[in-house]
């Protein structure tokens, strides 16, 4: 497989990645210019706003759309974390800055949380909301006081290997771990260009270090989310993988019946990675939803 990534093979070039101040933060963004109404997408953990394009250039009509990447631009300690409510206010920074206004809301894991959090206790305000397999524990769970050692992801991302002695060897690691089976093609590539950095040495090594993912994890905790759900009154769409492994401690049909308009819709042959494994199909399913609240 190519490392570059052609301008061309979507109908929609990459921008620039741009910087927004959020009070004591640089939080770095992808913006597309296009039609209203707008988007605003927001990535899972450890992953990279570059992953929503595959899916950003099949939506027809081109809407404007913001993509802010969220790991390495607040310092944090992994063992105390990252809260996800610092992240939605810096989210509502954002959108304040850039007049991000009656919005569709799209969100992937870590990214469907906080935007729950942003909208349902820092006021956001989104037309509609899709939140696509959002991180919403068993309760009890947010009354833990967790350590980096004992949290389950925290503790195993932050040994992950994150240097690979050039693409190939990268590319058949990818390859050869559950977490990237079935994903997209062109997602694998991007995840390759816009993932991992060339040293002056000539090996990769991850964009998003296993420190700040694992502070991002950590971060999770931070607020729970149940007793939020009630206060969203937009539509609310939520998507969950057909083999989706969150399945076993997640209860999304639960949460969707404690929203005021809320709306299930299993994806079928999909883990919890669906962005990744079903581009065009999340494509469809944001342009049906579209036409339907807005």
């Amino acid at each position: 497989m190519s490392r570059k990534v052609s301008q061309d093979a979507g109908t929609r070039e990459i921008p620039p990645l741009k910087i927004q101040d959020v009070g004591g933060a640089e939080l770095p963004y992808l913006y597309y210019e296009g039609e209203p109404p707008q988007i605003l997408f927001v990535h899972a953990t450890g992953f990279l706003p570059w992953l929503w394009h595959p899916i950003i250039e099949n939506l027809a009509p081109h809407h404007e759309a913001w993509v802010p990447y969220i790991c390495n631009y607040r310092d944090c300690d992994p063992e105390s974390g990252l809260g996800w409510d610092v992240i939605a206010r810096d989210i509502i920074s954002l959108s304040v800055s850039q007049n991000i206004t009656d919005h569709l809301a799209v969100g992937h894991s870590m990214g469907a949380t906080v935007l729950t959090i942003a909208s349902a206790l820092f006021g956001m305000q989104p037309r509609a909301m899709i939140l696509i397999e959002p991180i919403f524990l068993p309760e009890e769970i947010y009354s833990i006081d967790m350590k980096l050692k004992d949290h389950p992801l925290a503790s195993q991302s932050i040994k992950r290997k994150d240097r690979w002695k050039d693409e190939k060897s990268a590319l058949e690691y990818l390859k050869s771990k559950s977490l990237f089976a079935g994903w997209d093609e062109q997602m694998l590539e991007f995840y390759l260009k816009y993932g991992m950095e060339k040293q002056q040495t000539g090996d990769l090594k991850l964009t998003c270090s296993p420190r700040n993912e694992a502070a991002l994890f950590m971060g999770g905790n931070s607020t729970n989310p149940w007793p939020l759900l009630k206060k969203l009154t937009c539509p609310v769409l939520i998507l969950e993988g057909e083999k989706s492994s969150n399945k076993e401690f997640i209860d999304l049909k639960k949460a969707v019946s404690l929203l005021a308009d809320g709306r299930y819709r299993s994806v079928p042959d999909a883990g919890h990675l669906i962005p990744m494994q079903k581009p065009k199909e999340i494509a469809e399913i944001i342009k049906e939803f579209l036409a339907e609240v807005f």
